[in-house]
């Protein structure tokens, strides 16, 4: 893997992936996740949403206003809208994203904290930051074993645990709400089998091949500090300052891989 953001890197990159998602097991993955993805994002509105990915959109039944896409270079992308960037310089507002979505992005890249750092600074308060990743404890996690699989995408990528990604999301000040899996598949076989999905996710087992994160902006509840009531003694007649709440933020944290 290259240590390099150029957009050329990332263009071989995205065509290598996008052959993978083009295959009959891709296509089985891109819709065991889609399926996963469906319950969350039917129950958000809002006006914009970011879809920070290498296939075809996973969140076209959702009701938020404008979808947007993304690639690397403008060869690369599918509509006119389509935002052409580095995932880690996003030309956007603050806050401005009722829902992002990362696509299996974080385990190609060159500087995934940077790509997550972007991807949590443009979500809303209000919003929700999605990742899907690959398992290292799902079945096509052991086929990377074979020396012949990790030469090309998925295999080849920086597969993370959803613990290691909870300390990435404490750093920019995210919370996991929940960590759902899908893609459930027997040995040597794809996920196309829908009774072993469905009782996966019914058990919401950590064997699947992906899973996917949802994770919110943490909440800081401000401490307030009260100085004591002090007693007037003139005269006698007992004065009552009034008390003054000081909100003190919590420190933030450094950043640790």
């Amino acid at each position: 893997m290259s240590n390099s953001p150029d957009p050329i890197y990332l263009a071989r990159v995205v065509r290598e992936a996008r052959r993978y998602w083009s295959t009959e097991d891709g296509r089985a993955h891109w819709a065991a996740e889609r399926a996963c993805l469906g319950p969350v994002c039917e129950r958000l509105f809002g006006a914009h949403s970011l879809e920070l990915g290498m296939t075809s959109t996973l969140t076209d039944m959702c009701p938020i206003n404008h979808s947007i896409q993304w690639s690397p270079t403008h060869e690369l992308a599918e509509h006119p809208s389509t935002l052409v960037c580095l995932p880690e310089q996003l030309p956007l507002p603050d806050e401005s994203m009722t829902l992002v979505v990362i696509h299996h992005l974080l385990e190609v890249v060159a500087q995934p904290h940077h790509v997550l750092q972007e991807a949590a600074r443009v979500t809303a308060d209000e919003g929700r930051l999605l990742i899907f990743g690959w398992s290292p404890q799902g079945v096509s996690g052991w086929n990377r074993l074979m020396p012949h699989k990790r030469r090309r995408l998925p295999w080849n990528g920086h597969w993370r645990t959803p613990g290691r990604l909870k300390d990435w999301l404490t750093f920019v000040d995210f919370e996991i709400e929940r960590v759902d899996y899908c893609g459930f598949h027997w040995p040597g076989g794809a996920p196309r089998n829908t009774g072993l999905e469905a009782l996966g996710r019914r058990y919401n087992l950590p064997l699947g091949d992906t899973f996917m994160i949802r994770a919110r902006r943490r909440s800081h509840l401000a401490t307030v500090q009260r100085p004591r009531l002090r007693m007037s003694s003139s005269l006698g007649a007992a004065g009552i300052g009034r008390a003054t709440g000081l909100a003190r933020q919590p420190d933030r944290m450094t950043e640790g891989d």
